[in-house]
């Protein structure tokens, strides 16, 4: 990162950046693009031969996860809020894909303002571009949308069951009404938008503190160390890797008819957090013992996408088996832990706020 962009953690002002791309291509915009599914979008497009121009304030992201992106012709880095961001900043725009805000429980209730304010005014200036430059959006939502379902597995139709005063609501009260102004804008404007409601997605290049279950056992694993399951875990998850889930947002994107909602993107393979924890275990080689720890209030019992209509409208589908990618994700781990990556250990203090956020969520 430049000078200018360390002395402003936050990224809010006007920093350095690039002398902009001599190209009359039209760049595709990526809000959030070095986190961890930005990061995998902006490498992708490029492979598909788009301009892409990353925004990121790395709040809750690092640099070190786009460095093989930043010598690319065709790539540039805007170290920016994106509630902050200025129309002629991404003049011309085709495409803006928003992916800007805190997606890990560990990170979205350390500042819940911030990560509240993130999907709703993040959101809003997205849609106000996107309208006055004509601009397609795509909007990363999620699964926390059902809350506690009480339907399974969970449909689009469904509409949540969710706590508005607990300490995930921040996170899933922001993304709720991240849809809703999507709707108006859509409606009232005719700003054309694709939501996909994502589900729990892993793979190489997970922050090794982003406080996630498959990356937090792969960390406790291949160190020997006890891997702490919340509950009794019998919970559920669906787990995507995430080729698959960048390919599904890429499908989403390309129809050309307009949509009345969202559609979930996820694996519809449900696992109980248990099993997750012994397979990586055996994956491993790992001695590891696994050891129950309180469930954090509000962590949904159970986790399952029905994919039933993306498998209609976008003839798409993961295909990467649980093991499969789980091998994948645990050589980049430990390839990165060889070559001692800075965000390898937890401290004390965040592996406790961990527990309280639900390391078992994401």
């Amino acid at each position: 990162m430049g000078k200018a962009e360390k002395s402003n953690g936050r990224g809010n002002g006007k920093t350095n950046r690039r002398q902009p791309l001599e190209s009359l291509q039209q760049p595709v915009v990526v809000c959030g693009g070095a986190g961890f599914l930005g990061a995998h979008l902006c490498a992708r497009l490029l492979e598909e031969g788009e301009r892409v121009i990353c925004v990121d304030n790395f709040c809750t992201s690092a640099v070190e996860a786009i460095n093989g992106l930043l010598a690319h012709p065709r790539f540039e880095l805007l170290h920016r809020d994106v509630s902050l961001l200025d129309e002629e900043e991404i003049a011309h725009a085709s495409v803006i894909y928003n992916l800007a805000c805190a997606a890990s429980p560990l990170h979205y209730q350390r500042s819940p303002l911030d990560t509240l304010f993130a999907s709703v005014r993040g959101m809003d200036k997205v849609l106000r571009i996107a309208r006055a430059r004509g601009a397609r959006v795509f909007q990363a939502s999620t699964s926390e949308i059902y809350g506690h379902p009480t339907i399974h597995p969970q449909t689009e139709k469904y509409w949540g069951y969710v706590n508005t005063i607990g300490p995930r609501a921040c996170y899933d009260e922001g993304k709720r009404c991240a849809e809703t102004l999507c709707f108006i804008y859509r409606e009232e404007y005719g700003v054309p938008v694709r939501i996909a409601r994502i589900f729990n997605t892993y793979g190489p290049g997970m922050r090794l503190k982003d406080g996630r279950v498959v990356v937090n056992f792969i960390v406790q694993a291949l160190a020997d160390q006890p891997i702490t399951v919340y509950g009794d875990g019998t919970q559920t998850r669906s787990f995507c890797y995430v080729d698959d889930l960048i390919e599904g947002v890429l499908r989403l994107m390309s129809l050309t008819h307009d949509l009345d909602g969202p559609v979930n993107l996820g694996n519809p393979a449900e696992i109980t957090v248990l099993e997750l924890a012994e397979r990586i275990v055996r994956l491993t080689g790992s001695r590891s013992k696994i050891v129950l720890q309180p469930l954090p209030k509000d962590d949904p019992p159970r986790r399952r996408p029905d994919i039933s209509l993306a498998q209609k409208l976008l003839a798409w589908q993961p295909s990467t088996t649980l093991e499969s990618g789980l091998n994948m994700t645990i050589l980049d781990v430990d390839r990165r832990l060889q070559r001692g990556d800075e965000t390898l250990v937890a401290s004390a203090s965040s592996a406790a706020k961990s527990r309280l956020a639900g390391a078992n969520a994401l």
